[in-house]
């Protein structure tokens, strides 16, 4: 204990900040269970309702398309977040030229760095159906152009897609490091037995790094209803809350934009306890597949 004393101090600031961000403000979960007036404090004489609030929550008439919203959002962010990646780890480990390798790298690495904020303004004008240069191209290939964030059927692709674009370079990442795990002297094996490229990739590549990309799919689902807010805000628009409303933007436009803090804290806590199951699930699903354990 004495010997590492210092990493202790070390790791004050971080404990601080978990601290005082993380659990300091779990005391404004009581919100839920009162009718909240700000003018007479969190702790002071407030009217506690119950679970009145979430009666209410759950009796709104969006709530429902809401929460479908989240899940369908966040699945296929989660599907498209483990298959893209491993792809493309796959083929960029096949590329043997290494300024042409960095070159593919830092393109893929680069969004991952830009927030959504930049990125929207990004893809406003990409995706515009007048001027933008995805719809100029479609308009030559004789097809009309997609409102793509405009058209509630169109919109949760478009923000599916946009997400994977964002994220598939850094997280082909993880692949890249394991596939430097695997034993090249399979790989010799392989091509003594006649295996070309291909059936090295199924028997050989694949099975190596199937253990990561169960443990990065399992531990996905802990994000299951974390549909993305800072992208959804900033490209959503009222046309899309049919399909593109998800549990974070209904939370801000309750607490924020409407002033309702009982309501927009139950909804919050639903979707925190909600998560909460999902994280034990999946992290007991990482420990039974994989072995991998926190504690």
């Amino acid at each position: 204990m004495l010997r590492e004393l210092p990493l202790y101090f070390m790791l004050l600031p971080a404990v601080a900040l978990v601290a005082i961000y993380s659990y300091g403000s779990m005391a404004g979960v009581v919100i839920a269970f009162q009718k909240f007036v700000p003018a007479k404090g969190m702790f002071g004489h407030q009217q506690w309702v119950g679970f009145q609030n979430f009666t209410t929550l759950f009796s709104m008439p969006n709530i429902w398309p809401v929460i479908k919203n989240t899940v369908i959002i966040a699945f296929f962010k989660l599907l498209g977040g483990v298959i893209v990646p491993v792809v493309f780890a796959l083929l960029l480990n096949e590329v043997r030229n290494l300024f042409t390798k960095r070159i593919f790298q830092t393109l893929v690495y680069l969004p991952h760095f830009l927030s959504w904020v930049i990125l929207s303004g990004i893809l406003l004008n990409l995706l515009s159906p007048g001027e933008g240069l995805v719809n100029i191209f479609i308009s030559k290939l004789g097809i009309e152009p997609i409102f793509f964030l405009g058209n509630p059927d169109v919109f949760p692709g478009t923000m599916v897609v946009a997400d994977i674009w964002k994220t598939f370079g850094f997280g082909s990442v993880i692949y890249l490091a394991a596939l430097t795990s695997i034993d090249p002297s399979l790989y010799e094996a392989a091509v003594i037995d006649g295996a070309n490229r291909w059936r090295q990739t199924l028997h050989i590549t694949l099975p190596g790094i199937s253990a990561i990309i169960v443990l990065m799919t399992v531990l996905g689902l802990a994000n299951i209803l974390n549909g993305g807010f800072d992208q959804i805000y900033n490209m959503y628009s009222p046309v899309v809350y049919s399909t593109g409303d998800i549990l974070d933007t209904l939370v801000f436009r309750l607490g924020i934009e409407q002033a309702q803090y009982s309501l927009s804290t139950a909804a919050g806590l639903f979707k925190s306890g909600v998560s909460l199951v999902f994280i034990v699930v999946s992290y007991y699903l990482a420990d039974k597949f994989t072995g991998y354990r926190v504690f």
